[in-house]
């Protein structure tokens, strides 16, 4: 096992703990372990976001820099009489991803149960059904018990929170790091970097680190942390899509890890605003910082809240190459992130009144 730097260990840290849509308390209270010593003030909305204020100029214009703290995974919603487990995704799930994966329940009481996926074995389905997949309504988690009331007696009730079971790795290349909610643990950790970055630097501005709840379910914390902040500049950072596996063609996604994060100019929930995208831009390129372009038809990130409130917030999400986000076990490359903090420490550190005004009329 490689030895955690003081790095490592926050991804670890942010990335074993279990938080899905409307359930975020326990990567709120990593994330605000981390992050509260460079903040100036702790601050939440009524749902459950975090956010930390770190003053630069009082009088400067707010900049928000935004990750989301849930992860995809399931919500239990009936126990049967032989203690199977029926449930709900919360996000988006893809059926061939999850069969025969490890979960775990977690109880009202905080106690955590393993089970795993199942469905009715391909021994005993007709020939001509084998090749289809199985669908998600027809799989249950199996958790060991025998009995609807032995499943009580565990504690576990509909509505618990339902997790992929999985443990923070480095891999042999030390470079790209191993582990589950990635999505979107991993703006959660630049947020909290761009703070400690910006810990004894002058910036013009007031910055926001902000770790919202429920992008998963439709974008939907975003609009509460946004609406209370009232930024003048948004930023998102999430994952993106790595377009270097097998099977991925250019016209897919050329993005590919290790690269420099991904400006995003298009996708299912924005379009990127484009003085803020310019700027980025032009910074990135005088600090010889890496990045490329990404556009995706579908799919979306709380900047497509961020943009959406009160009269207008220039918004951009920026993304971090990942591979095999949605399932239980995602890839991402340590370089890419510490080239987003400085990309938007940089930036943060040109945003002052003027800057702004001429994104907003540019």
């Amino acid at each position: 096992m490689t030895k955690l730097d003081q790095t490592l260990q926050m991804f670890k840290d942010l990335t074993d703990a279990n938080g899905i849509a409307g359930n975020e308390r326990a990567p709120r209270e990593v994330m605000k372990r981390y992050i509260e010593p460079f903040a100036d003030e702790m601050d939440h909305d009524h749902l459950g976001g975090l956010i930390a204020k770190k003053v630069g100029d009082a009088n400067g214009p707010k900049i928000m820099v935004a990750g989301h703290l849930d992860e995809i995974g399931f919500m239990v919603t009936q126990i049967d009489d032989k203690g199977f487990i029926k449930f709900q995704t919360v996000g988006g799930w893809w059926g061939q991803v999850m069969l025969a994966q490890r979960v775990t329940i977690t109880t009202r009481q905080g106690e955590e149960i393993i089970g795993v996926i199942g469905s009715k074995p391909p021994h005993i389905i007709p020939q001509e059904s084998r090749n289809k997949v199985v669908e998600i309504k027809e799989m249950f988690i199996d958790i060991g018990a025998t009995s609807k009331d032995e499943v009580k007696e565990w504690g576990i009730r509909p509505g618990d929170m339902i997790t992929p079971y999985f443990e923070f790795n480095v891999m042999k290349n030390e470079k790209l790091l191993l582990a589950k909610a990635w999505d979107n643990r991993i703006g959660c950790a630049i947020a909290i970097d761009v703070l400690r970055a910006l810990k004894d630097e002058q910036h013009p501005n007031i910055v926001y680190g902000v770790g919202t709840v429920q992008e998963e379910v439709g974008l939907r914390g975003a609009k509460t942390a946004t609406h209370k902040i009232q930024p003048d500049i948004g930023f998102a950072v999430d994952v993106g899509i790595a377009g270097d596996t097998p099977g991925i063609t250019p016209k897919e996604s050329t993005s590919k890890m290790g690269d420099g994060p991904q400006i995003i100019i298009y996708d299912g929930s924005m379009v990127g605003h484009k003085g803020l995208r310019d700027f980025v831009i032009d910074i990135a390129e005088q600090q010889n910082i890496p990045f490329q372009y990404e556009a995706l038809a579908g799919g979306g990130t709380d900047a497509g809240s961020i943009h959406l409130t009160a009269n207008g917030v220039p918004a951009l999400s920026i993304g971090i190459a990942t591979r095999y986000i949605h399932t239980h076990a995602g890839i991402l490359h340590r370089d890419d992130y510490h080239n987003t903090v400085k990309l938007i420490v940089e930036v943060i550190k040109k945003l002052d009144s003027n800057a702004v005004n001429e994104i907003i009329l540019g």
